[in-house]
C-alpha cells in the first residue's frame, strides 16, 4: 500500500477503505509518511470530502493511534462533556460538580487553552494549590470515591490528532467538517466514557459562525459517537455574545462558584442546566429531561452541588475555602472601566473582540509556551438588551500592565454597540441532535 496511490484516489473523488485509512493514520503517526504527502491528502479531503463511514473510520483510527483510557473499574455509566469553545465558557467548572452531586460518575480529561482564555485546566489552577496532574490509578480511585475527577490530557491520548492538527493549522485545511469532527471525537472516544454530551457553539464567538454549520458538525459528531457504540447527544448553543459576564481565568471560576450558589448569570445557568439534564438522562439517573433538571435545581438549592465542588477541590489539593470566600481567587488590583457614551440599549457585543481583549490583557495564549496571568479579566456589567444611560459602566477590565490595558480598552469600546431600540437576547439553545 502506498500513500501516493491513496492521494490519487481521494483526489479523484474515491472512497478510502478502513484498511487504507488505518495504514495512512498509523504510518503518519510513526513518521513513515512525510508531512508533504499528508498535506496533499488533507487538501484532497477538503475538496472532495469524506462520507459518514470514512469519517467514522478516520476517527477510530486516530483514537487507536495511542493510549486509550480504561474506565471499567469505575462503577456505573461514565458520562463526558465537550464544548467546541467560546468566550467566557467556564461551563465544566460548574457543570461537573452539579451533575456528580446527583450521582453521575464523571472522569474528565481536559486541556490547556490556546486562544483568548485558558482551558478548564488553566482556570482550575487559579485555585490555590489545585493540582491536575495525577496517575491513572489515582484518577479512577477519586471518581469511585467522590464521583468526579478532572486531570490534564496525557500526551499519548490520540497522538495522531495532535500531529495532524498542527499540520492542518499551517496548510489551510482546518475548516473541513470530517477533519474537525474526527479531531474532537478521537480524543473524546480515547478518554473512555460511555456517553458524551456535546455543546456545539454557533455565532460570532464560535468556530462555526452560523447555526447551519454548527448543526452539520453536531450531526457528524453524534454519528461518529454512534459508529463507536457510544451514547451521544449534541446541543447547539448561541455564542453571539460572551457566555455569562466573566471572561478570564480566576474571574470565571468565581462566576462558576456563584452559579452553584444560585446566583449565576441567567444564560450561563440555563446552559449548565440544559447540558447537565442531558448528562443525567444519559447516566440513567432520570427518565426524562424535566425530571433531570428538577434534580439539578434541587442540588443547587439545597447546597449539595456546592458541597460536591468543595470535595472535588480538596481531593485535588486545592483550597476549598475559596468556595465560601471567592476573594481568595485573586483578581488584578488595577481596574479600568468602560463607560457608555450615550443613552440607549446594548444592541450587539462583538464576541470575538471581547475574547481578544482578554488575550491582550494576558488571560490567554497566542502560542503554547506563553504564560497565563490568572488574575486579569473582564466583567461585563451590560449585555445585549440591557438599558444604558450615558456614564454607566458597561464593563470593567482587571489588569497588571497599563499599556496592554489601554489597548484592550480601546478594542472593548469598539466591541460594544448601542442603539435607541431595545433588542432581545438571542435564544441560547438553537437546536439539538440526538
Amino acid at each position: 500500500m502506498r500513500m501516493y496511490d491513496l492521494i490519487v484516489k481521494k483526489k479523484q473523488g474515491g472512497e478510502l477503505t478502513k484498511e487504507e485509512i488505518d495504514f495512512m493514520i498509523q504510518s503518519y503517526t510513526r513518521g513513515d509518511i512525510p508531512d508533504y504527502q499528508m498535506s496533499a491528502m488533507t487538501m484532497a479531503i477538503c475538496f472532495n470530502g469524506m462520507n459518514e463511514r470514512e469519517t467514522g473510520d478516520l476517527t477510530l483510527s486516530m483514537r487507536d493511534s495511542g493510549d486509550k483510557v480504561d474506565l471499567s473499574n469505575i462503577d456505573g455509566i461514565k458520562v463526558d462533556k465537550h464544548s467546541t469553545g467560546g468566550v467566557g465558557d467556564k461551563t465544566s467548572i460548574a457543570l461537573l460538580p452539579l451533575v456528580s452531586s446527583v450521582g453521575v460518575k464523571l472522569a474528565k480529561m481536559s486541556g490547556r487553552g490556546l486562544g483568548h482564555t485558558g482551558g478548564t485546566i488553566d482556570k482550575l489552577e487559579s485555585i490555590p494549590g489545585f493540582k491536575t496532574e495525577m496517575s491513572m490509578d489515582a484518577f479512577i480511585s477519586q471518581v469511585n470515591d467522590i464521583g468526579m475527577a478532572i486531570m490534564g490530557q496525557t500526551a499519548d491520548l490520540a497522538p495522531a490528532d495532535k500531529k495532524l492538527y498542527a499540520l492542518r493549522d499551517v496548510t489551510a485545511t482546518v475548516d473541513q467538517l470530517s477533519l474537525i469532527a474526527s479531531s474532537i471525537m478521537s480524543k473524546k472516544l480515547a478518554a473512555g466514557a460511555d456517553a458524551i454530551v456535546l455543546d456545539v457553539k454557533s455565532g460570532s464567538g464560535a468556530f462555526m459562525k452560523n447555526p447551519e454549520d454548527a448543526k452539520a458538525l453536531a450531526d457528524t459528531m453524534v454519528r461518529i459517537g454512534k459508529h463507536a457504540g457510544k451514547q451521544c447527544k449534541a446541543v447547539i448553543t448561541n455564542m453571539d455574545e460572551p457566555l455569562g459576564r466573566a471572561v478570564g481565568n480566576a474571574i470565571e471560576v468565581r462566576e462558576a462558584i456563584d452559579t452553584l450558589k444560585g446566583k449565576g448569570p441567567d444564560d450561563f445557568t440555563q446552559l449548565v442546566l440544559a447540558l447537565g439534564s442531558r448528562m443525567v438522562v444519559c447516566a440513567g439517573k432520570a427518565k426524562d429531561l424535566s425530571e433531570a433538571e428538577d434534580m439539578l435545581k434541587k442540588a443547587i438549592a439545597d447546597g449539595s452541588a456546592l458541597e460536591q465542588l468543595k470535595r472535588f477541590i480538596i481531593a485535588q489539593g486545592g483550597d476549598a475555602s475559596c468556595v465560601d470566600d471567592t476573594s481568595i481567587l485573586k483578581l488584578a488590583d488595577n481596574v479600568l472601566e468602560l463607560k457608555a457614551q450615550s443613552d440607549g440599549y446594548v444592541s450587539h457585543i462583538d464576541c470575538d473582540e471581547v475574547g481578544m481583549c482578554s488575550l491582550i490583557l494576558g488571560g490567554g495564549r497566542e502560542k503554547k509556551t506563553d504564560t497565563i496571568d490568572p488574575s486579569v479579566g473582564i466583567y461585563l456589567y451590560k449585555k445585549v438588551g440591557d438599558k444604558v444611560c450615558s456614564g454607566d459602566t458597561l464593563a470593567v477590565l482587571y489588569y497588571n500592565d497599563r499599556e496592554k490595558a489601554d489597548a484592550a480598552l480601546s478594542r472593548l469600546k469598539a466591541a460594544y454597540h448601542t442603539g435607541s431600540e431595545k433588542v432581545s437576547h438571542g435564544t441560547l439553545i438553537l437546536g439539538e441532535v440526538d
